[in-house]
């Protein structure tokens, strides 16, 4: 759940080939929600109005800072989050939605994705107010931070903290969520051919200029390099990964990653090193790409085959022939790759 590029994907070379038919390949991009965001939409007949689309992409793209970032004090979910209230809140149906759709993924896997788990994050130094000093908490700090977590319900747009200190982190559904938007912006204008992404979660529609389904190249989990350890092809589908290699620190030699247990208040420490989630929307895809690592492959495969997910784990193992890394795919992921 952290404000920070997590790109753990490669856009492999046949997902923009040279534009064929007349058709124009549309490319965009900028910073958004303390990362960076990039489209690439087919324009098969050429009539798109570039300047319409690209206020269009402003707007949803602002609409979504507005409503669920944690690093704007003026924003919806800010001004949740500094209200002492215990009584029902009313927010935007957008930020219901959210809200409601993360609580729906943390019931369903052990409590594990939880976007109260703010202060146990700014306790160990990954949050929004986090700097480069990081350091593993005291027991007491860590106690503290959790007091207030996991107390929240949501009933249609009304909001409710059992505690009045309960803070709503976003980052880890948030960007989904506004790959979502930008899908949408985009469908707007007629355009069915594209590629949506934001800080590393995406979405894809259609197929690529020579016809085909995206071929994205999921990253191997290795802070040291950027190459593909798998290539999946998918059309219609959100994706996301989150893995514990790129944000973490480490302290009289025992590594510690931003990806936090929601039982116990402090870094995973099992071998899964990182998960790729394909989902109907980027939003879900973004969640549960989090609760499946904290999870880890044993548990996290369990839910997935149960829920029908498609989930690629990847864990870390001296042993196999890979880089030191095996990966297992649920039922519904190896089925998608079939």
């Amino acid at each position: 759940m952290m404000n920070f590029s997590r790109r753990s994907f490669i856009l492999m070379s046949l997902a923009l080939a040279a534009c064929k038919r007349g058709a124009d390949v549309l490319e965009l991009d900028g910073s958004t929600m303390g990362t960076s965001y990039s489209i690439k939409a087919i324009d098969h007949d050429g009539n798109v109005d570039v300047a319409a689309l690209k206020q269009a992409v402003a707007k949803s793209l602002a609409d979504v800072n507005a409503q669920m970032s944690n690093w704007d004090p003026n924003s919806e979910v800010s001004r949740f989050n500094a209200s002492s209230s215990s009584d029902a809140i009313g927010v935007s149906q957008d930020l219901a939605y959210v809200i409601e759709a993360a609580e729906g993924v943390k019931r369903a896997s052990d409590g594990q994705f939880d976007i109260t788990l703010g202060p146990v994050i700014e306790a160990w130094g990954f949050g929004a107010n986090g700097g480069s000093a990081r350091a593993q908490p005291s027991m007491q700090e860590i106690a503290d931070a959790m007091h207030s977590t996991g107390q929240l319900s949501v009933s249609g747009t009304s909001v409710k903290k059992a505690n009045p200190d309960t803070q709503i982190f976003l980052p880890s559904i948030g960007k989904g969520y506004g790959v979502d938007k930008l899908a949408a912006t985009l469908k707007g204008f007629g355009l069915t051919d594209f590629m949506v992404e934001i800080g590393g979660d995406l979405y894809v529609a259609g197929l690529n200029t020579d016809g085909m389904r995206w071929q994205i190249g999921i990253e191997s989990p290795d802070s040291l390099s950027r190459q593909a350890y798998q290539v999946t092809d998918i059309s219609n589908l959100g994706m996301a990964t989150s893995g514990d290699y790129r944000n973490y620190f480490e302290e009289n030699g025992t590594r510690y990653s931003h990806i936090i247990d929601s039982h116990t208040g402090k870094p995973i420490s099992h071998k899964t090193a990182s998960v790729t989630v394909l989902a109907e929307n980027t939003m879900l895809a973004d969640a549960w790409s989090t609760a499946m690592l904290a999870l880890g492959t044993d548990r996290g495969l369990e839910i997935a085959n149960r829920l029908d997910l498609a989930v690629l784990f990847i864990d870390r193992n001296t042993s196999s022939g890979s880089k030191g890394f095996v990966s297992t795919a649920s039922e519904r992921f190896a089925s998608l790759k079939a």
